[in-house]
């Protein structure tokens, strides 16, 4: 009798390991987001050449207009992703990365939409840095006084009020005499005009410029059922910029370096350094009017900083409320709604030690917790 227990019994543990053996193995339709590499933008990058090899080159070089040497670090951070559709974590993995304060379990759908290729969603990644360097630069030379900005005509929609006036390719100068460099600047001219009256444009057209007078139209009603002045026309910023600025850094994807970006690249133009040669880190999207961004993964990017050896951080304002109770000991972090807002944090973090109001003032700049 007690013999024919124990062998039930051991039937039952050897049928629960092999149970709790596949569980463990089995592959599961979440992703995994842990820290990420960091990259000084003062620093260097390798990139891949064309015939494969690599080289280490600077991240940011400017050709054809003034550059001044730098000291510190200013870095950006990254969130690498373990998973995709056709490579699931295992179960293990998930438990392990749940209990993990500097990971995050998300579903498969979330980083990768169905209905999107896994090729599909790289190329938008890549299209998104490129565009996200394009505007730190544009942050860059703008917060310097320099006009970069000009809004283009990429589609005028059926039933535009623009219509025989605006073109594909026209480049938009000022709205009732006020410039716009921005679509955000056009539709607050807009805004500004009502659709009770017609609005003046100036334009050029292959570098001759017109005048246009465009009565707007409401919009469709938003979701909260909102609407707006429009011309129905579709358009994006393009850029022209006193000299050359260019930014080498392969494999990363996606608009969450911007605000590093425009302050290396500001370093970079500027006498002095902006550090004081302290490490700092940070990450928020930026537009070329310096307004920064929320972007994904902020837990995940506080330890990248730490593992970067950064003493301070820069948080998007609406990233707060996810950073708050979960900065890594040793990091400070800032929360900034603008380039402007970093600038002044840095200038506070780039006193010296000796400074004898540095303490204080430190402890007087905005953080996620105030």
């Amino acid at each position: 009798m007690n013999s024919s227990r124990k062998r039930r019994g051991l039937i039952f543990l050897v049928i629960s390991a092999v149970l709790g053996a596949i569980i463990l193995v089995s592959p599961m339709p979440f992703a995994i987001e842990m820290p990420g590499p960091s990259w000084n933008t003062l620093g260097t990058s390798t990139i891949t050449n064309t015939d494969g090899t690599k080289t280490k080159v600077p991240l940011i070089t400017v050709t054809g207009g003034p550059s001044y040497p730098t000291t510190g670090s200013l870095d950006l951070l990254t969130v690498n992703v373990a998973g995709n559709p056709q490579h699931h974590p295992l179960i293990g993995d998930i438990v392990l990365s749940w209990l993990s304060p500097e990971r995050a379990v998300v579903p498969m759908d979330l980083l990768y939409p169905p209905d999107v290729s896994t090729a599909d969603q790289d190329k938008e990644n890549t299209a998104e840095m490129v565009n996200s360097q394009k505007e730190a630069v544009a942050a860059a030379f703008t917060h310097l006084g320099y006009d970069v900005s000009d809004v283009r005509v990429d589609k005028v929609l059926a039933g535009s009020p623009a219509a025989g006036k605006l073109d594909v390719g026209d480049i938009v100068e000022s709205v009732n005499d006020t410039v716009v460099s921005s679509v955000v600047e056009m539709r607050a001219a807009l805004k500004v005009n009502g659709v009770d009256k017609p609005a003046r444009f100036v334009y050029l057209r292959k570098s001759i410029r017109h005048t246009a007078d465009i009565t707007p139209v409401l919009s469709e009603p938003a979701a909260d059922g909102s609407q707006a002045p429009v011309i129905k026309v579709l358009g994006s910023s393009v850029y022209s910029f006193p000299f050359e600025v260019t930014i080498k850094l392969d494999d990363v994807g996606g608009p969450s370096a911007g605000l590093m970006f425009s302050l290396g690249v500001l370093d970079k133009l500027t006498p002095g350094n902006l550090t004081g040669g302290r490490a700092v880190a940070g990450t928020g999207t930026i537009d070329s009017s310096g307004q920064v961004g929320p972007i994904g993964g902020i837990r995940q990017k506080m330890y990248s900083a730490k593992y970067a050896g950064a003493e301070y951080m820069f948080v998007p304002t609406p990233n707060c409320a996810d950073a708050v109770g979960h900065v890594p000991a040793g990091i400070r972090i800032f929360k900034v709604s603008t380039m402007d807002d970093a600038l002044a944090a840095l200038k506070v973090i780039a006193q010296p030690d000796s400074d004898s109001t540095r303490a204080k003032a430190l402890d007087a700049l905005p953080t996620c917790s105030k």
